[in-house]
This record gives C-alpha cells, structure tokens and sequence, in this order.
C-alpha cells in the first residue's frame, strides 16, 4: 500500500465546546470526563476508528505515521477495530494492518468480518427482503427518480440508472424488483445494505426525507458527498455491533476512544465514552462530539492515538490520559 512519510512535529487536537453528557447509544447516556477540573481517566481498551474521511487520507492511503500508531496501540494492549460501511470486498486497503484479533466491522454494522482468514464473515446482520421492498416503495412515492442497488453478503446488484461502482465491474444489472426477488439464484445470499441514489436532491434533505418516509422499517444514514444513501437492518449501525464486539470482550462503553466524519458515525459516536470528529467532519459530526482532532489528510487518527500511548508509557504516576 503506498505510504508517505508523516510530519515531524503533530498539531495538537482541539477541544470544542464545554464537556456534556453524551446522547444515549446502544449501551445507554454516558458522561463525559476529564479535560478542565475534571480527573484524568486510564487509557481506553478500544480504539475504534471510520476508515474514508477518517483514517484514510483523501488519495486512499494510510500514512506510515498511522500505521505506526496503530501497531504501537495493539502492542500496548489496546484493540483497535475498524468500524466501516465499506463492504468486506474493500477491506485490503488496510488487510495489511488489521490488528492483532483480525476482525473489522463493515457495511456499517452489518458485517464482521475476519480479514486474516480470506475476509471470512464471522456475522452478518441482513435487511430482511420485505423490508427492503417496502423501503423500495416508501422512496419512490416521495423521491421519484431514486435509483437502487442491493448489496449482498458476495457482492453488488444495481438498476441501469444507478451509477455504477467501478471496483465491481462485474455487477449485475436489473430491476431492483428483480434484484430482490426471492427466487433469484442469489437469492440465497443475505442483503446487507440497499442503497438509494438521486440525481437532483440535496444528501442531507434526502437523508431527512427517507428516515421519514421508512417510518422505523430500516436504518438509514449516509457517508457519501452525493445523495447516496444506505439502508441496513432496523437497528443495524456501526454503534450497535461495535456494542456487541466490545461486550464480548467485557469492554464498556466509557473505555471506548471512536473516529468519525460522516452521519454513518454519529451513533458510534455517541455511543463510545469519548469520541473525537476530524476537521473535515460533516457538520453534525461536529455539532455532536465535544472533541476534535486534525482532518484525515493531517494524521488527525495518530496524533489522539500517540496521545494515549504517551499516557500509557508514563504510567500512573502522570496522571492518566485526560480527554
């Protein structure tokens, strides 16, 4: 993977904004601590980071300064998890440096996935198909003209209009209708997001227009610059199974450090104990986290992880790692 040599010297995050309870997640409100007059808290146990917008920078490359930090956390104990709405499939831009555990979070909580054993899904939350069909219907009479492709545990399958993916050339192309079909010799495989697409709308005004046309039936956000959206299972975020995969290992909420730039993180966001947005996040990333760190292009990822590490070296005669 192409690499470029990091700065010497790191910007310090910034912090915005004064301290405030967070907004309920998967494992309930949680309080924000440290910073001014507040204790310093122990390093986190898991580090769960977005990889487009975030980690990776906008040519789509890892710099060596992030790698490092990366491995230098795992090496001191602390899990790093990549939590994504990147399909398994599009995991080898970091398949290289996956932690130690193997695992990442895709499709936006609708996959894990072990990418030291061939991308092997080791769960998969589906869309079911009656409700893909009717979020299908919901979109249609209030967005005419959105265009619709399914992606399944094995793949991608989109209508003539929606615009094609060029890193799966080979994509079928039908109807959405048809696509979704029980009867399809593909049939078989799960529906992990259906994503919608409109040439006209605003992103965020059809991101307010879905979630109330669906009423519930599914999860909707988006990650995308463009009116793209995705659907997962209702219930099905990046939050709910990162939730899960930190439960499994008896890790809480409040030692989760997360990172995040677009809608599709806002639940994770708020739902691990402390939550940093980069510079170029959307602007209710923004509005949502109390923390802030530089943008994806400027390393922001390494410098909060080199941060952690420092506290952790320093043992707890420094005084802990204050967020």
């Amino acid at each position: 993977m192409p690499v470029t040599p990091a700065s010497e010297q790191p910007d310090q995050p910034e912090e915005a904004g004064p301290p405030a309870q967070r907004a309920a997640g998967p494992g309930g409100p949680v309080a924000r601590r440290g910073g001014a007059g507040r204790p310093a808290l122990a390093p986190p146990r898991l580090i769960a980071t977005d990889l487009d917008g975030t980690l990776l920078r906008d040519d789509q490359t890892i710099s060596e300064r992030t790698v490092a930090a990366l491995a230098a956390a795992e090496q001191a104990g602390i899990a790093v998890f990549f939590v994504t709405g990147r399909p398994a499939r599009w995991m080898d831009i970091v398949s290289d440096h996956v932690p130690g555990h193997g695992l990442a979070i895709c499709a936006n909580g609708a996959i894990v996935a072990d990418l030291r054993n061939g991308k092997r899904l080791v769960e998969v939350r589906p869309l079911p198909r009656a409700d893909a069909l009717a979020v299908v219907d919901a979109l249609r009479a209030v967005a005419p003209g959105t265009s619709f492709a399914v992606e399944r545990s094995t793949g991608i399958y989109y209508e003539p209009e929606y615009p094609p993916f060029h890193l799966d050339p080979g994509a079928v192309i039908a109807p959405v209708e048809k696509l979704l079909a029980d009867d399809a010799e593909y049939a078989d495989k799960p529906v992990v997001k259906l994503l919608a697409h409109h040439r006209e709308l605003a992103p965020d005004a059809f991101l307010d227009m879905a979630r109330r046309a669906t009423g519930g039936r599914a999860d909707v956000t988006r990650s995308s610059p463009t009116a793209l959206l995705e659907i997962s299972g209702a219930g099905v975020s990046k939050a709910s199974t990162l939730a899960r995969c930190c439960a499994l290992r008896g890790i809480g909420a409040e030692e989760v450090v997360a990172f995040g730039d677009m809608p599709n993180d806002l639940e994770m966001l708020s739902w691990a104990g402390t939550s940093y947005a980069m510079a170029n996040a959307h602007p209710d990333v923004l509005a949502a986290t109390t923390h802030r760190t530089a943008g994806n292009n400027e390393d922001g990822v390494a410098i909060v992880v080199e941060r952690i590490l420092h506290a952790v070296r320093s043992g707890p005669g420094a005084g802990g790692w204050e967020r």
